[in-house]
Parts: structure tokens; C-alpha cells; sequence
């Protein structure tokens, strides 16, 4: 029931993306197209705690996607997943050249003898792995947009796939949800560790929840 709210809650995120998507195109005028280089960096933003960056693209099982060209997409988990996640024995990465549907499973990460599957943003072919990654997998917690990236993907429909995805202000209201519903979970004297003043949500969340299974609330929140 859980996972159907949250999917509903991102449509209605979607759909409110797509309207004002709409009015722009009837407000703008008609000029030439300016093409830019897309920057292969984050921009850091804080919301509920966690990190945001403005020009990084999220699917609702907190795996996010940027482009760094027309069709060479640069994938990993973001914050809300490394700090939930809060530490790692190890993951498995899909081998390079394998097929990988967006929302679909893509890597898989152990920790205490459990292990939860993270979906991929978008489609396409896996073109590369962080091996850095797989030898130090605290880099996707500790750095999760910068030297913890998990995997880049050749993905020919990634216009399409990122019209599918949360940014800017709806990846912002999506995140306070995910932290809303998460506090509400926590004891009322560990409520704060999600920095609702403004700061920084503590790390492995999961150990201020002793009544919770991680594997089962990680799956409940990476939609897997």
C-alpha cells in the first residue's frame, strides 16, 4: 500500500511538472535553440537535511541521473539512500555492456548479511562501472554525486527517460516527503537527526530506528 502511495505521489509530481512545462512553451516566444554544454558537476542544495543538487535528475527509488552528453548518462544513489543506507559490505554492480530498464534493478547493496536492490533512472546500456566503487563502496555514502557514482549508462532514449524523472522544484517536494514520511518513523527524541532546522541528516539513519528491518524499510523507499 505504502509503495502505491509513493508511486502516486510521483505521478502527481510528474503531471505538475508536465503543466508547467506546457505554459512555458505557450509563453515563449519563438526563438533559435541554444545549445550548452552540460555540466559533468553537481550544484549543491540542502533540503529536509539531505542533499539536492539542482542539476541532477532523481527517480522515486532515490537513484539519480545526470547527462554528460547526448546520450552518456552518469548514474548513482543520492543522499537520502546513503544516508539511510548508512553503511555498505559491499555492491554488486551490473558487468558493463548488460541492458538495464528504467526502473528496473541495476546493483545491489549488502549490509549484516541482508542485501536491498536499487532500480536504475533510465535505460540503456551499461557503459562503464565505478571500480573505485567496488573497492571502497563508502564512496557512494560519503560522496554520492561526486567520486560515488555508481555507473555510467549509453542511453539512446535519454531525452524521453528524463521527462520521466523528478527536478528542480518537484525533486525538492518529493525529498520532504521521503524525510516527512521517514520521521515519522523514528522515536520522537531522535525526530531531529533529519534536521529540520536546516542541517545535515545524520548519517546510517537506519541506527536510529531499532525497531525497523533495514532490508524491508530500504525496499520500501527504493522501490524494490
Amino acid at each position: 500500500m505504502t509503495v502505491i502511495m509513493v508511486l502516486l505521489t510521483f505521478a502527481i509530481f510528474l503531471l505538475i511538472d508536465y503543466v508547467r512545462s506546457q505554459k512555458q512553451l505557450v509563453k515563449q516566444p519563438a526563438v533559435q535553440p541554444v545549445v550548452r554544454e552540460v555540466p559533468s558537476h553537481v550544484v549543491p542544495a540542502m533540503v529536509a537535511g539531505f542533499q539536492v543538487p539542482e542539476n541532477v535528475r532523481y527517480h522515486a527509488g532515490h537513484t539519480w541521473a545526470l547527462s554528460e552528453s547526448r546520450e552518456l548518462v552518469r548514474v548513482g544513489m543520492d543522499d537520502f539512500a546513503s544516508k539511510l543506507i548508512g553503511k555498505i559490505e559491499s555492491i554488486a554492480l551490473p558487468q558493463r555492456g548488460r541492458w538495464v530498464r528504467q526502473g528496473q534493478k541495476i546493483w545491489t547493496i549488502f549490509r549484516d548479511g541482508k542485501s536491498v536492490d536499487m532500480v536504475s533512472p533510465i535505460e540503456g546500456t551499461v557503459s562503464d562501472v565505478n571500480e573505485a566503487v567496488v573497492k571502497d563502496p563508502s564512496l557512494a555514502l560519503t560522496d554520492p554525486f561526486g567520486e560515488g557514482w555508481i555507473v555510467t549508462v549509453q542511453a539512446p532514449d535519454s531525452k524521453l527517460n528524463f521527462r520521466n524523472l523528478l527536478g528542480g522544484a518537484l525533486a525538492r517536494m518529493w525529498t520532504e516527503d521521503s524525510a516527512l514520511r521517514l520521521r515519522k518513523r523514528m522515536p520522537v527524541a531522535m525526530a531531529a537527526a533529519l534536521a529540520q532546522d536546516g542541517g545535515v541528516a545524520v548519517d546510517d539513519i537506519t541506527a536510529h530506528l531499532p525497531n525497523e528491518d533495514w532490508a524491508a524499510l530500504t525496499k520500501e523507499f527504493f522501490l524494490s
